[in-house]
Order: C-alpha cells, then sequence, then structure tokens
C-alpha cells in the first residue's frame, strides 16, 4: 500500500492508527510512511539491493545527491539523508573552496603528530564553526530535494587524539587557560575528553537547531534529526569519544541509529578467564545500552545489523552465523521495533567473499531469500505483548558517557595492579578489554540471568527511568558521574526498596581527575564516598550490606575486573547478585539460554560457557523465521551456541488468508472469498518464499498469470508455501481458493 498523490503522511498514519484494532496477527501489509524499517546506501539505485524498506538514506551531500534522491523516491521509497559529521569527501572544506582557507589543520592528531584519516584523504574532524557552517550547505540541498529525515552519522572523537591545532585552539576557548597535553595526566586526558565530548554535541545542536528552523522557514514543513552512532559500550571499548546520551538534551535531535553489526560485536571480551570473541553476548549488552539511550524519553530509536561486516576476508558461513547472532541479540530488546536492516547492500549482494581468495563467491541463494525474509518482518516487530517466561527479574548494571573519558595515555600505565592476583586493582590487559564492565555483566549472562546496561546519566533525565529494577550494579573504577545529583536520585531509589551493589575499591587514578566532588569546598577522595554519605552510610564503608530505609546498599571491595578472572570468581559475583535478589523477594533462576515472546515471535539463544550445555527444546507449532523454507515446525531444538526466530502458529489471528511470512514486499492484499491475489516485490535475483495460512489447500496459484511451479500444502498448520523468482517492480500472484463445503 503507497500513499496517493495528495493525501497527506499525517491523515495516512491517522487512518493507520484508527485501524490498529482490526490489525492482523502478524501485520505485515503496512504503508512505508511508518518508517519501521530503512537501510543506507552510496551511489545510485539499484535492482539487487532495492530492499523493499519502508525508507532509504541516500549517503553523502557530494554533486550528485539530489539525482540519487529523485531515483530512490521514483522507486517508492520515503526519503532520507545520511552523511558523515565527523569524516567525508568533504575536500572542498579541506582545500579551502569552501570559504578560502585551507583547514587541514582541523584533522585530529595523534601525539606523535600523524593524521588520524578515514582513509587517505579523509580525515576525522575537529568539528569547528566553520565545519558545521560547511555541512549547513549540503543538509540545506536535501531539504530542498524533499527529504523528511537526516541522519548525522558518528560524531567520533578518538581519544589517542587531541593535539592538532584547532583542538588548542578550542581548548583555550573552552578552558579559559592554555592548552595542555592530554597523555600528560589522568587530569588532562579526562579534560581533554570532556572538551572531545562537548565539540560534538555543539555540532549537532547548531547543525539540527539551524537546519530545523530552515525547513520551517523555507518549506513550511519539519525535518527531523537523527545521529546514527556506535554504542556507548563500544566506542569505550574501541576508545572513542562521542557525546552519546548527551544528545538527548538537544531538541533539535530526534533521536538514534544504534551501529551494532558483527564488527562491533565480534570484539574479544574475558569471562572465566578465557578472552575469546563472544558476539551474542557483546552484541546483547551493546543493544541493550542502545535501548536504555531513549527508553523514557520519546525519542527514536532504530537497530542496525548487517548481512556481513566490514572486513571482507570472512566467508559467507562466518557473516550469516554472526548476523543471526546479532539479529536475535538485537530482539531480545522488546522497547525497540525499528531497525536499518543493512548498511551498504550493494556490497551485500553484488560483491565476492571472502575478497581476494580464489574462492570468494557472492552470496548464495538461500542466505539471499532468508535475508529478504527477515527485513519484511522485522516491521512486524512492534508488539505490546512481552513475556521472559519466569526466570530472574532483569538486573541493571550502570553504565555511563565518562567511561570514554578513561581510554587513552595515561590511563593504561597508572595505578595498574602488580600481579593478576591483586583484587583491587586492574591490570593493563584488563584495561584494553574493557574487563571491568564485563566482569559485572558476563557471569550473569552466561547464566541465563538478563542484563540490561544502564545509562547512569539518564537518572536525572527520566523520570521513574530506575522505577523497573529491583536491583543495580554499580562502579566507579572505570566511569564517573558527571553530576551529583545521580546520587540523590540514587538514594531515594534505594530508600524506596531497591538494592545497589557497589563494585570497587576506589583505586582508580582518575577519581583524582578535578570534577565536582573535589572542587568548590567539597573534598570526597572519590564519588563514591558523596554516594554513600546520601545513603546514610560512612564515607568509605568496608565491604558489607547496609540498611537504607526499605532498601540496602552491598559494597564489594573489589575491583570489577576481579570477576572476569576465573569462573571461581565470576560464581562469586553471582553469589552477590543472587543474594540481594533473593533478600528483595525475587526469584533467582539459572539456565543455559535467554528467551523472550514478543506478540506471536519467540526469541531464542542458547549460551555456551554456561550452567549446562542442554539444549532449549520447545514444542507447538511453529515457523522458522531463519530458514528459506519457511518450515513448519512441531518442535524446536537449539543448542548452545544456537540462535532462533520462529512465528508461534498457535498465537496469530484466526481469520484466513494470513500472511505469516515473505521473502518481500506484499501489497494490494485482496480476497473476495474465491481468489486472494496481492503483488510482491523483492530486489532482483531473490528467490522469493511466501507462506499463509488458508482455511483449506488452493486450487490453483499462478505468478504473473503463470502456474506456480513450486508449491507446497502443509495440511497440519493449513498454510501453503510458494517458492517463485521475484523482481523490484512486483509480481503478481493469484491463490484460487477452494469453494467452501
Amino acid at each position: 500500500m503507497r500513499t496517493q498523490g495528495g493525501i497527506s503522511c499525517a491523515l495516512c498514519l491517522m487512518c493507520v492508527a484508527a485501524a490498529r484494532s482490526a490489525d492482523p496477527i502478524p501485520d505485515l501489509i503496512t504503508p512505508r510512511q511508518l518508517e519501521h524499517t530503512g537501510f543506507q546506501q552510496s551511489g545510485s539505485i539499484g535492482p539487487k539491493f532495492d530492499l523493499q524498506t519502508d525508507f532509504v538514506m541516500a549517503y553523502g551531500i557530494g554533486p550528485s545527491m539530489e539525482d540519487r534522491l529523485s531515483q530512490w523516491k521514483q522507486a517508492g521509497y520515503v526519503l532520507h539523508l545520511m552523511t558523515g559529521v565527523s569524516w567525508g569527501a568533504y575536500q572542498d572544506y579541506l582545500e579551502g573552496a569552501f570559504d578560502g582557507r585551507n583547514h587541514w589543520d582541523e584533522a585530529q592528531v595523534a601525539a606523535d603528530g600523524s593524521q588520524i584519516l578515514h582513509g587517505a584523504t579523509k580525515p576525522y574532524m575537529v568539528p569547528s564553526v566553520a565545519f558545521s557552517q560547511y555541512l549547513e550547505g549540503g543538509v540545506k540541498r536535501a531539504i530542498d530535494h524533499g527529504v523528511v529525515g537526516v541522519h548525522l552519522e558518528e560524531p567520533e572523537f578518538w581519544a589517542r587524539a587531541g593535539f592538532s591545532e584547532a583542538f588548542k585552539r578550542e581548548w583555550q576557548i573552552y578552558y579559559n587557560e592554555p592548552w595542555q597535553r592530554p597523555d600528560s595526566s589522568v587530569d588532562a586526558q579526562y579534560r581533554a575528553s570532556k572538551l572531545k565530548y562537548y565539540l560534538y554535541r555543539r555540532t549537532l545542536d547548531r547543525l539540527c537547531s539551524s537546519m530545523k528552523e530552515y525547513a520551517l522557514v523555507r518549506h513550511n514543513r519539519p525535518v527531523r534529526f537523527y545521529v546514527p552512532t556506535h554504542s556507548l559500550l563500544n566506542y569505550t571499548q574501541w576508545r572513542i569519544v562521542s557525546p552519546e546520551s548527551a544528545l538527548i538534551d538537544l531538541p533539535g535531535v530526534d533521536g538514534y541509529i544504534a551501529q551494532v553489526w558483527t564488527g562491533t560485536a565480534r570484539t574479544p571480551n574475558t569471562y572465566a578467564g578465557r578472552t575469546a570473541e563472544r558476539t551474542l553476548e557483546t552484541a546483547y549488552l551493546e543493544y541493550g545500552i542502545m535501548q536504555e539511550l531513549t527508553r523514557g524519553t520519546g525519542r527514536r530509536m532504530w537497530f542496525l545489523h548487517d548481512p556481513i561486516e566490514d572486513n571482507p576476508r570472512h566467508d559467507w558461513g562466518d557473516y550469516r552465523a554472526n548476523y543471526i547472532r546479532t539479529l536475535v541479540a538485537s530482539l531480545l530488546h522488546h522497547d525497540v521495533w525499528r531497525y536499518e536492516v543493512s548498511p551498504w547492500p550493494k556490497r551485500v549482494f553484488q560483491e565476492r567473499y571472502p575478497a581476494n581468495s580464489p574462492d570468494a563467491t557472492r552470496i548464495g541463494g538461500d542466505y539471499a531469500t532468508t535475508l529478504a525474509v527477515v527485513f519484511n518482518q522485522l516491521r512486524d516487530m512492534r508488539q505490546p505483548s512481552v513475556d521472559y517466561g519466569g526466570g530472574t527479574q532483569p538486573i541493571g548494571v550502570f553504565l555511563a558517557d565518562s567511561a570514554m573519558f578513561q581510554r587513552a595515555d595515561p590511563a593504561f600505565s597508572e595505578g595498574l595492579a602488580d600481579s593478576p592476583d591483586d583484587d583491587s586493582r586492574q591490570t593493563r590487559d584488563e584495561i584494553h578489554s574493557l574487563s571491568s564492565f564485563y566482569g559485572l555483566t558476563l557471569p550473569l549472562i552466561k547464566h541465563g540471568v538478563p542484563v540490561r546496561p544502564v545509562q547512569l546519566d539518564n537518572v536525572l533525565r527520566v523520570p521513574g527511568y530506575l522505577d523497573d529494577y529491583r536491583v543495580l550494579v554499580l562502579s566507579y573504577e572505570f566511569m564517573k558521574p558527571l553530576q551529583p545529583g545521580v546520587h540523590l536520585a540514587l538514594a531515594r531509589w534505594v530508600e524506596a526498596g531497591g538494592t545497589l551493589i557497589y563494585v570497587g575499591a576506589d583505586t582508580d587514578p582518575f577519581h583524582a581527575v578535578r570534577e565536582w566532588w573535589n572542587q568548590s569546598g567539597r573534598s570526597y577522595s572519590s564519588p563514591s564516598q558523596h554516594l554513600f554519605e546520601c545513603l546514610g552510610m560512612p564515607l568509605a564503608p568496608d565491604a558489607g550490606e547496609f540498611e537504607c530505609r526499605k532498601g540496602r546498599a552491598i559494597v564489594r571491595r573489589k575491583h570489577p575486573s576481579y570477576y572476569s578472572r576465573s569462573e571461581t570468581n565470576a560464581e562469586e559475583f553471582r553469589r552477590v547478585v543472587r543474594g540481594a535478589v533473593e533478600s528483595g523477594g525475587g526469584d533467582w533462576e539459572e539456565r543455559n539460554y535467554l528467551r523472550l515472546r514478543r506478540g506471536p515471535y519467540v526469541i531464542a539463544a542458547v549460551l555456551d560457557e554456561a550452567v549446562s550445555n542442554d539444549p532449549l527444546v520447545m514444542r507447538g507449532a511453529f515457523l522458522d523465521l531463519l530458514d528459506p523454507h519457511l518450515s513448519v515446525c512441531r518442535e524446536v531444538t537449539v543448542r548452545p551456541g544456537e540462535q532462533a526466530w520462529l512465528l508461534d502458529l498457535q498465537a496469530v489471528s484466526s481469520k484466513d488468508p494470513l500472511l505469516l511470512a515473505a521473502a518481500g514486499r506484499v501489497e494490494a492484499w485482496n480476497c473476495d472469498g474465491r481468489r486472494l491475489t496481492y503483488q510482491i516485490s523483492t530486489p532482483e535475483g531473490i528467490r522469493a518464499s511466501t507462506r499463509i495460512r488458508l482455511s483449506s489447500a488452493p486450487a490453483r496459484i499462478t505468478v504473473d498469470g503463470s502456474p506456480c511451479q513450486d508449491v507446497q500444502w502443509d495440511e497440519a498448520s493449513r498454510t501453503v508455501l510458494l517458492r517463485h523468482d521475484g523482481r523490484p517492480a512486483g509480481v503478481e500472484v493469484s491463490v484460487e481458493l477452494q469453494p467452501s463445503s
């Protein structure tokens, strides 16, 4: 269904909202104006990567932008624009064509004097006022050409940067003092990161506010602005500074895209003394902190998936396995139902992998069909009914933006443990791998306890932000609170009945940076002392448990990295959390899987390195959405290291015919009682699989007027599977129904 000319998007959406109560389950025939799914692509449209999502993000503000936008509009997409806000093909700005001044001095520079580049001629920028003015020109052209959404991608400042002339100028302006080498002290590094954090916040504030005004003045219509960004967890581990949660304070920013994919999620971490890739678990935490970024704020969030990744040297088996892990990890977070289904789909559907290998091949037909099913089914994930199936209530583990401020020298050389037996400090390797955070999360996830990373900075922003939690875990050994008011909010939550577990010996050298807890008459040696004071506890309590009116605080005087060093240490941490849960009247259950029901959908992941190696067996009637043949299963077995995304056929609408799943966008669905007709559109080269429930076996099925050659009827489920070639322009399918008896 496409909006006809002359009918406004607002009217279309009002009609959709009015009809929600009558929507089928699943609901796969939806208007593009909902903008549930999209993708980004540079260059012209191509039939092999015409993905049939709701919107497209045409990438880049170069001279071909208007032509590319026109092509995508002609193909029926809602128009968005994406462009880099920290790097891009901006040679006209760098070389002086924009304003007559060479701007190469604004490139980010490392301590050795080298420029930090995203390709040979694309430096990461120190975002000056002039740079934001330059970007405005391209954004204005996009607005003039009709885009409704603008995505300003990846505001990234490397933690190891801070040595350019432009940064020195900004230091002088911001701190009103001469520049200091960021690597000269932990205080200088922390202050340098705070400045980097501010500079991209300033740039996005200027851009979004001025361009929204431009759209209203020039065209009398609103334009929305979003920030595609890696997760706070990934930026911290990769040592990049970005404004992250600070953007929520900007009225011009309407939301984010969570740029989580195999390339971020396969970053190794340490559990039980073993360092390895843990794509499912890491992606689960990354998507989790991104969900928390907007939860309760009213801002939009899209979760990104990538069917391959930036590294072209893997094979298709690796790409598919890790894609499924990240996909399922994202689906386990039910507060988000919008998705960027692929960045750069041209490289997915046209390139050969592994790159530079004699065995390189293009994507296989089955994987391509599975992707097409997923891309379309993701439009149906706004499901109000959610069920974890018992088990432990989610445990919150805090993460703050300031974790990014402690990720460059001298952070890796000061305050280190002399030996791995020191339980009060972390080793250099543990700092690099962020074991302080993973030591508080992986021991729980690996035993099937759902963990939600909680955005500490949002405690003051969002009323009732902590109300869903009974147990929260906090450490200031790898991050710091940016405002003292956070502790007042935490104290109120504890006193109302919550349990706060504080982990840390307070040995982190960054406790001594010039910040609110030791300035303006305050003399706390660490921010935790102010927290404990707010809780009515001693300033420097020993390990133990403390009553705080209706709630409790549990203090463990060990560095959180300690819990990553062995299975024994991990079990020690689990006992602490279990005690907190059970003392608060909660249920504690350890299992080797994570499982969630969202409406008719069942999402499950069985973990390795877990409490057992047993498979998860689910019985009923399920449609396997990750199978290119959309198999109907009476029993599904998920083994350790495997994942599943199923449609429960016992939880769908009773009315027939019912579209259950399709490897393409279905439109013009019509049934007159004798015949069902519809149009299905796919990228070129996709073998379209469609499963439909009918009252009885169909009498005849045609595709573009010819008999469909691949039809399978399943009597037990009363569903038909038809498979045929697809194309972007769409094919017409006609299903002749059996007469009613």
